[in-house]
């Protein structure tokens, strides 16, 4: 279905259409709401590959190596043992397929086994069905709530906190 695999600075390429697109990124970074220029995606990219405090993976289709989206862990701290996982699907053909699914699997692996980290948390907003139920059926418990913490389309909404302790993968 997937692999993961590090970014290269060639991919910057796919998140200009992908960022483009208000229904791609209704529920991601808050960063992404506002950028507007292949310079503006150029620069976030180029830190995002720079960050040595987060692990990023691009998703690519197994059979054709299609890049159609990132995920990965941010904020990792080595002290807590913990971080943030994120994920990206850029792709719209590849939503609802069980991709989200099988992504948030295989980073918990990685932030698990290769990381060593013990805790794994999320925010997610509360209207993305699809993402919530990716999570709980990749092992994320919901922790709590962040009252209209998000602005969307003129609306607030909520964030749901989750996380999977080390303990329970």
């Amino acid at each position: 279905m997937i692999t993961l695999a590090p970014l290269q600075p060639e991919h910057v390429t796919h998140f200009y259409r992908w960022i483009a697109d208000p229904e791609v990124i209704e529920y991601s970074l808050s960063a992404f709401q506002i950028m507007t220029t292949p310079a503006q995606i150029d620069a976030w990219f180029a830190c995002t590959l720079r960050d040595d405090s987060s692990l990023n993976r691009g998703i690519f289709t197994t059979d054709t190596q299609e890049l159609i989206g990132y995920a990965g862990i941010s904020g990792i701290s080595r002290l807590n043992q913990s971080g943030e996982y994120f994920i990206f699907i850029g792709e719209k053909a590849h939503w609802g397929r069980g991709v989200g699914t099988e992504v948030t699997k295989q980073v918990l692996a990685l932030g698990f086994t290769e990381l060593h980290l013990n805790r794994i948390m999320l925010t997610v907003s509360e209207p993305n069905v699809g993402g919530v139920k990716a999570y709980a059926k990749a092992g994320f418990k919901l922790e709590g709530r962040l009252r209209e913490a998000c602005l969307r389309n003129g609306r607030f909404h909520d964030k749901l906190i989750m996380s999977v302790l080390k303990a329970e993968w």
